[in-house]
Order: C-alpha cells, then sequence, then structure tokens
C-alpha cells in the first residue's frame, strides 16, 4: 500500500470516532460548469466504461491471469500507437519478479514533456480476497485511456504527452522503499541515464480518483508550484472544491521523480471510504474496493482538470 504520515491516520480516526470534517471541507455534487458548452470535454462515462473492463480482469496482482488480461486490454487499446512496453525483471521478497510498464507518446511541437502516470496491478498480499482495485488502479488507468482518445489525432502545439501505466507500485510482502513502487523506481533509473528526465516539464500520477465522493488532499511529498498550478485549474473548470481542503503526505509513484528533481505531483484521494475498526482504512485494499464505489462524474473532473492544467503547463 502507499504509506502516509501517522498524524494523517490519527485525523482519520477523530473524524470517525467524534464525527469530525476536517475544515473548509465542501463536497459539491455537481460541477459549476455547464459541461454542454464546454470547448474541452473529458468524457468521464467512456472513463467509467473503461475501468470496468479493467476490473473485470479480476485481481490483477503480478503473475496472475488477471495481471495477464489487464496488460492485454491496454495493448489492444493502443494498438495504433507508439506503445512501448518497458519489460524488467527485480528482486523482490516473493523471489525474483517480471513487470512491465507502458508507455504511449502524443508528440508535440516542443521539446518538452508533461507525463501523466497510473499504476494497473492490484496488490499481491491481498490476492487471495477477491481484490479488483476498482479505484486503486483501474480508474486511473481507464482515466488514462480516455485522455488518449482527447489526445490522438490532435495537432499538440505544446509539450508532448506521455502516458505511463505502471506495474509494482503495491508491496510485494510489506510497504517499504525497496519492497514498493518498483516501477516507477525503474523508470526514473533508466529516464535518468539516458537523459530524458531533463525533458519532463511536470509528472502528474493518478491515484484512487475514481472515488464517488472526491476530496482530493494537498500532497506535502509533491512540488508546490504544480500542485498550485493544478488549483488553479480546477478552479477555471468550476470544481476548486474537489480539490486540496485538507493536506497529506503520500509516498507513491511520484517519489522517485521528485527524488531526482522532477516537479511532480500526486493527485490523489486517499480518504475512500467509511472509516471503521474492520476497516481503518475505508475501502482501500479490500474487496469492498469495487465499480459501485467509483462514478464518471469524478473521472470527468479529474480528467477536466488535467486537460486545463496541462494548457497552463504551456502557457508558462
Amino acid at each position: 500500500m502507499r504509506r502516509r504520515l501517522a498524524h494523517v491516520a490519527i485525523l482519520a480516526c477523530l473524524i470517525f470516532v467524534f464525527g469530525l470534517e476536517a475544515p473548509g471541507i465542501v463536497r459539491a455534487q455537481t460541477s459549476h460548469r455547464d459541461r454542454a458548452t464546454a470547448q474541452i470535454e473529458f468524457n468521464g462515462n467512456r472513463a467509467y466504461q473503461y475501468a470496468q473492463q479493467i476490473v473485470n480482469c479480476g485481481p490483477r496482482w503480478i503473475g496472475s491471469p488477471g495481471h495477464a488480461c489487464a496488460e492485454n486490454f491496454l495493448k489492444k487499446q493502443f494498438a495504433k500507437d507508439n506503445i512501448e512496453e518497458d519489460t524488467f525483471s527485480t528482486n523482490t521478497p516473493a523471489g525474483v519478479m517480471t513487470m512491465h510498464n507502458f508507455i504511449v507518446k502524443f508528440p508535440g511541437k516542443k521539446d518538452g514533456v508533461i507525463v501523466l502516470a497510473s499504476h494497473y496491478e492490484t496488490n499481491y498480499p491481498l490476492r487471495d480476497i477477491h481484490y479488483v482495485g476498482a479505484n486503486d488502479g483501474a480508474a486511473t488507468s481507464a482515466l488514462l485511456i480516455e485522455m488518449a482518445n482527447y489526445l490522438r489525432g490532435r495537432k499538440l502545439d505544446g509539450d508532448s504527452i506521455w502516458l505511463v501505466f505502471f506495474d509494482g507500485e503495491e508491496a510485494i510482502q510489506e510497504w517499504s522503499d525497496t519492497d514498493s513502487l518498483y516501477g516507477s523506481r525503474h523508470l526514473a533509473a533508466k529516464w535518468d541515464r539516458d537523459g530524458t528526465l531533463k525533458r519532463i516539464q511536470a509528472f502528474l500520477l493518478l491515484d484512487m480518483i475514481g472515488d464517488k465522493d472526491l476530496d482530493i488532499a494537498r500532497d506535502q511529498n509533491s512540488t508546490p508550484w504544480l500542485l498550485d498550478l493544478v488549483q488553479k485549474a480546477a478552479k477555471q473548470e468550476g470544481d476548486a472544491s474537489y480539490f486540496f481542503a485538507t493536506t497529506n503526505v503520500i509516498e507513491d509513484d511520484h517519489l522517485p521523480f521528485v527524488q531526482r528533481g522532477v516537479p511532480s505531483a500526486d493527485i490523489i484521494d486517499y480518504d475512500y471510504g467509511p472509516h471503521t475498526f474492520l476497516h481503518p482504512d475505508g475501502y482501500h485494499h479490500t474487496a469492498e474496493d469495487t465499480m459501485d464505489k467509483i462514478s464518471a462524474h469524478s473521472l470527468t473532473v479529474v480528467g477536466q482538470t488535467m486537460l486545463e492544467t496541462i494548457h497552463l503547463l504551456n502557457q508558462r
């Protein structure tokens, strides 16, 4: 599991025990923006259907039939694009495992690159409970697939847009610096060696953003100016109420890039579902992380905000 600092977990417990809500949280039910008249429109309904198809693969822990199914699904979606398969083998607590990152590139006129990333596999230690990760992996991978539909065939006057699907985000045994983030650690190191990192203007990681009750926290491990830009984009889209009312400290696939000086932001709603004694982290990493807990509306909100963020990045 991705890890956050203890003081945030304590806050979640206080909210559960005393019925408190963090100050300033406003949960709008619909966007203030008229989607029907938008010049830029992200199709959250179609993204939701892609998420359903990924979930239909079943659990996607590394080496499982579901994992192979998800890989084949990604390859099929990008069969007509320039999809790169970044295959590598790595030591894990369960032995040597082969993992696969996927990169899809949409070239722009400028030399820079904006990366949007997700992970697509599910948690290996939960392989026996039919954990399908509708929000944790499927929703964000689906958002990237729909992002490709928007980008495909368009003339990009700004930076190139690269979509990255990471494998091995989850721990194989227990989260640590060496047992987690396998795919992102591998790719960040590879791109550091070949000089690619110097071209990356912004790295935007999406994780757990399909939650019906969308509440994306401001991650303190992310680059402040990039989070400010995302916040500006959300405000311009009329969706500011879904972003950054609370703060968090998250260890996620953006860290290997942050550590190498790449401007990076983790767009994540870690507060997913009711916190109970049996499920202190809500639906996160439970068999309850299913399609009925996510929504096309949340995918639309985040997708629209990412499109506007890209636009703002190209104006800098």
